[in-house]
């Protein structure tokens, strides 16, 4: 349903926030610029977003709710999880029977109101309210997990008996033991993990200060503060999880690692647990790995094109070395055991070496190492090869003496599978040569690297914009907008001939960093090691050297798959080159 402009003007001029003259004035230059009065008004300041919004209302008979000093009952919140909330401005505030009434800005938004009915299974009565309203709102969503702990904590934390008074002696194993087992510490630890798995976090840090405890969740890559616990809590909290993780309860001076399982209504979530001596105590860092039994594919990871038909093509061999390469929390595990889902077939024997086994997967005989009784990556290669596999996965070539093992299984009968530490694909090559592999071996082995970074997912409210030759410049060369536009037009995306000033690129709405984003996604470089890259191994070439000629040889450099994923509304260029330059 449209306003028409006589009845705006009759109503903005009945609600008496505009002069007449003003009003007459705005109706004349509307009519010059085929635009409506509202706009008009908006523009020159006479007139607020939510004012109009108000009035438009009024005048088609929506009713107007104010949120601004209501305290909308958690359960009621709820019906709309916050992301959908935050992104459309759609807010639920009453339930009546079958009937959810909802605030909004744009009441005309069905999409919106369609998938909020389809998700609550409820009738939806939209009420018109103001960006006021929607802020206050969404801060309640904050609030309401807040509370959770808020209550829990201020009540539980006053319980936790206190062993031994600060600067006294250290607790024993056996104290240590029965505060891991109080009942506030459990139930503190318990929240604190079941909200983690709810928010999506990645990982968990809680980090002792002077006088208090930090807790941090890594979600989408990025670190957000949690809450602040109280100090005493501290000592408790990091028993409990050594309890849970089964580790030394009276050692504080060494780092440990352990992991354990937590199962939730719809999670079955393994947490790896770290945890260093620090100046105020030990710090826990938690990786938290969903074992959801959903296989991967190499298409949802992000792969693509020329790239993911080399990955097919070095799968299909029996022999050979496949490296995939990146800083740590890249994604590279996961890559690797996506490409082990592939060659998992019951004709083959897949054994594996890896620190720690983050997956488990069926028919796959997994090994985790254990330094501390001298169970290294390289003894539990050695012994790998005894054990008759086709196919090994080395969980990370670390040192030469891994590094000249793998090689070596490589080249006497085995399909390798491992990864390294480095900036780029082309990096790994001369890094392999100063672990001491000889190039002559590596040429006889490697049949693809691939570099990658993790870039965060654009949502459904985002915006397309095109760049000027001049804003192209201060992102990347031109050639690496080439590189792009070429896979665009190969994978028959984009039209034969069309220039790169017409193709559009994706950012978040109102430049929302903090909410346009949702989930993770890979930007890769696949280099396939061809003769002419054989050639340049084999003369001690440089990874620029390499990579220059992975390039004329068709390879997609991580910026330009970046690029290309930009323009296909997957990504932003923003969050492209703070991956890459990571």
């Amino acid at each position: 349903m449209k306003v028409s402009e006589n009845e705006l003007k009759e109503f903005i001029l009945d609600s008496g926030l505009v002069a007449r003259k003003d009003v007459e004035a705005a109706e004349a230059s509307a009519k010059e610029r085929g635009q409506s009065i509202g706009d008009i008004l908006l523009s020159e300041g006479m007139l607020t977003t939510d004012a109009l919004r108000r009035i438009k209302g009024y005048v088609l008979g929506i009713p107007f709710v104010s949120l601004k000093e209501r305290k909308v009952p958690v359960e009621i919140l709820s019906l709309i999880p916050e992301p959908i909330a935050r992104t459309h401005n759609i807010i639920a505030f009453k339930k009546e029977k079958d009937c959810l009434e909802v605030a909004m800005l744009d009441t005309e938004d069905l999409p919106s109101i369609d998938s909020v009915k389809k998700k609550t299974g409820l009738k939806i009565a939209p009420r018109l309210t103001d960006e006021e309203s929607i802020k206050t709102a969404l801060l309640q969503y904050q609030k309401s997990l807040k509370e959770e702990f808020g209550d829990l904590i201020s009540g539980e934390a006053g319980k936790i008996s206190i062993v031994k008074e600060a600067g006294g002696e250290d607790m024993s194993g056996a104290e240590l033991k029965k505060m891991a087992e109080d009942l506030p510490i459990v139930r503190i630890v318990d929240t604190l993990l079941r909200h983690a798995i709810t928010q999506d976090a990645s990982d968990i840090h809680i980090e002792p200060t002077e006088m208090e405890v930090l807790v941090r969740y890594r979600i989408d890559g990025i670190l957000h503060d949690a809450m602040t616990l109280p100090k005493v809590a501290a000592p408790g909290i990091t028993a409990r999880l050594k309890v849970l993780a089964n580790l030394k309860l009276d050692e504080k001076r060494l780092p440990q690692d352990g992991r354990f399982k937590m199962e939730t209504e719809g999670d079955k979530v393994s947490f790896r647990v770290s945890l260093l001596p620090t100046y105020y105590g030990e710090k826990v860092v938690m990786r938290l790995l969903r074992e959801t039994g959903e296989g991967f594919t190499l298409e949802a990871l992000g792969f693509h094109g020329e790239g993911l038909e080399r990955i097919h093509k070095a799968t299909k061999a029996t022999t050979g070395l496949i490296l995939v390469s990146g800083p740590t929390g890249s994604g590279k595990t996961t890559t690797l055991y996506t490409i082990l889902d592939i060659l998992n077939t019951p004709d083959v024997n897949i054994s594996t070496v890896e620190d720690p086994i983050e997956y488990q997967m069926k028919r796959v005989n997994q090994t985790q190492v254990n330094p501390v009784i001298g169970f290294t990556f390289a003894s539990g290669l050695r012994s790998l090869v005894r054990q008759d596999p086709d196919i090994i996965m080395v969980g990370e070539i670390r040192d030469g003496e891994t590094a000249s093992l793998a090689i070596n299984a490589a080249l006497t009968g085995h399909l390798v599978l491992s990864t390294v530490h480095t900036n780029s694909a082309a990096g790994a090559i001369p890094r392999l040569i100063d672990m001491g592999v000889e190039p002559f071996l590596l040429v006889s082995t490697l049949r693809i690297i691939v570099g990658q970074r993790l870039v965060r997912r654009l949502t459904d409210a985002k915006e397309h914009y095109t760049l000027s030759d001049n804003e192209r410049a201060k992102i990347a060369p031109e050639e690496h907008f080439d590189g792009a536009l070429a896979a665009l037009v190969e994978e028959k995306l984009v039209k034969e001939g069309t220039k790169i000033d017409s193709v559009p690129f994706y950012r978040p709405k109102n430049n929302d960093n903090e909410n346009g984003y949702k989930s993770r996604i890979g930007i890769h470089e696949v280099l396939q090691v061809s003769s002419s890259i054989r050639e340049l191994i084999m003369k001690s070439a440089t990874g620029e050297q390499i990579e220059q000629q992975a390039r004329k040889e068709g390879m997609l450099t991580m910026l330009e798959d970046g690029i290309y994923k930009a323009s296909r509304g997957v990504t932003s260029l923003e969050e492209v080159l703070r991956a890459v330059s990571e």
